[in-house]
């Protein structure tokens, strides 16, 4: 019998995270409730509040396969986005990852921005991406590595590139290209500071 439970357990577990990610992904996480996952999954509304104890906890697991699998790219994938690559081409990889990854799930990822102060930067699922991010900027940034590393993740937040591309009607390209150019401009010396650019740019 206990097994039994366990099997089933299981079995409503992956049920509800299917119909969160399908409902989730197609009608946005505001318009979906959770009597609506209970529905698609065959379950009732308090099997999911057991499983999962709130609707947070539900986004993160959703969410949590898909960051795995993009996770498993940068431990273990072929470079420049795996380990081996040149520094810059492996910074502009990383950063063409996260945008994607962020853009493709910009409503889970908006659920979960404003939880609580400084949630975006100090949940420790944005740990990781913090730590990976600063170590490719370290070899081609090593004087403005920790700066750097919080202003182009800040350009990178959901609600961010959701109000540039779909408000203000930028291309993701565009945004690409602009995210490009901040993390390693044209005219710059890997070795200088960004002051040093600045200053140049404008002499």
């Amino acid at each position: 019998m206990t097994g039994s439970e366990r099997a089933d357990a299981a079995r409503n577990r992956a049920a509800i995270l299917a119909a969160a990610a399908e409902l989730f992904d197609r009608d946005g996480v505001e318009q979906v409730s959770m009597n609506d996952i209970a529905r698609a999954a065959g379950v009732g509304k308090g099997t999911i509040f057991r499983r999962f104890g709130d609707r947070t906890a539900l986004i993160e697991a959703v969410l949590l396969p898909r960051s795995v699998a993009m996770r498993r790219l940068v431990d273990h994938g072929p470079p420049p986005l795996g380990p081996g690559g040149e520094a810059t081409d492996a910074l502009r990889a990383y950063l063409d990852l996260l945008l994607d990854f962020v853009w493709e799930n910009r409503a889970l990822i908006r659920a979960l921005e404003h939880r609580v102060p400084h949630a975006y930067y100090a949940h420790s699922s944005s740990r990781y991406w913090l730590t990976e991010l600063a170590r490719r900027l370290a070899a081609t940034h090593p004087q403005d590595t920790d700066y750097l590393t919080y202003i182009l993740s800040t350009a990178l937040r959901a609600d961010v590139l959701d109000y540039l591309i779909s408000v203000r009607g930028m291309n993701p390209e565009q945004v690409r290209a602009g995210l490009h150019r901040l993390a390693v401009p044209a005219t710059r010396d890997p070795g200088a500071p960004l002051a040093d650019v600045d200053r140049r740019s404008v002499s």
